[in-house]
């Protein structure tokens, strides 16, 4: 099977499109390369979806690429003392270093280094964007913010700077880790993509 055209197509594989035929039927349609989301997507799964890519591959004898897509580190919040609470428009919230579990006026951010590194102005963006805060008052031990974009927070919810990126941003203990050697399933691989890399070391 040859396809004369430069551009190429790609089909994000996900709990519908995962299987042995629909692969097949993707591929058919024009796919030229499968994007694997790691955000919800467990290493045996992977694998299992690198196996049929390949085996659709092979039966055709055509190349076919796998991009693994990367969620990058992820900075999380400590705990609620009643599990979530709502943000509301225009209050104030605060970011402390008190393992103290939170309520709707503050929470734990276990990382000192961007406790450090924040200065009025800067935004905040948690729940994967959902929520966005605007520090007012900073300092090494807190940092008191106004709720911007509103919304439902609950225990570790993860948390990424918007814009002004804090320097001295350091590696998520939850987040991803590079692994040592290559194993088997990753030869497989083609591409690999990292969002929200914040060091260029995180791009190599």
């Amino acid at each position: 099977m040859r396809r004369l055209r430069r551009i190429k197509i790609l089909a994000t594989l996900g709990p519908a499109s995962s299987d042995l035929a629909m692969i097949r039927r993707l591929f058919e349609a024009g796919a030229d390369l499968f994007r694997i989301n790691m955000s919800h997507t467990p290493h045996d799964k992977m694998r299992e979806l690198v196996a049929t890519i390949r085996n659709v591959e092979s039966s055709y004898g055509r190349p076919i690429g796998i991009l693994v897509d990367l969620q990058g580190p992820k900075l999380r919040l400590g705990s609620f003392a009643e599990g979530a609470i709502q943000l509301q428009n225009g209050q104030t919230f605060t970011l402390d270093s008190d393992k103290t579990p939170g309520d709707a006026t503050r929470v734990q951010l276990p990382h000192p280094e961007i406790l450090a590194a924040l200065r009025p102005g800067h935004a905040l963006l948690l729940d994967d964007g959902k929520v966005r805060l605007i520090a007012e008052e900073t300092s090494k031990e807190h940092a008191v913010t106004r709720v911007v974009v509103g919304g439902k927070m609950s225990d570790r919810k993860g948390r990424q700077p918007a814009r002004h990126r804090p320097a001295g941003l350091g590696d998520d203990a939850q987040g991803p880790r590079r692994p040592r050697g290559r194993p088997r399933h990753r030869r497989r691989l083609d591409r690999a993509v990292l969002r929200a890399a914040r060091r260029r070391r995180d791009r190599g």
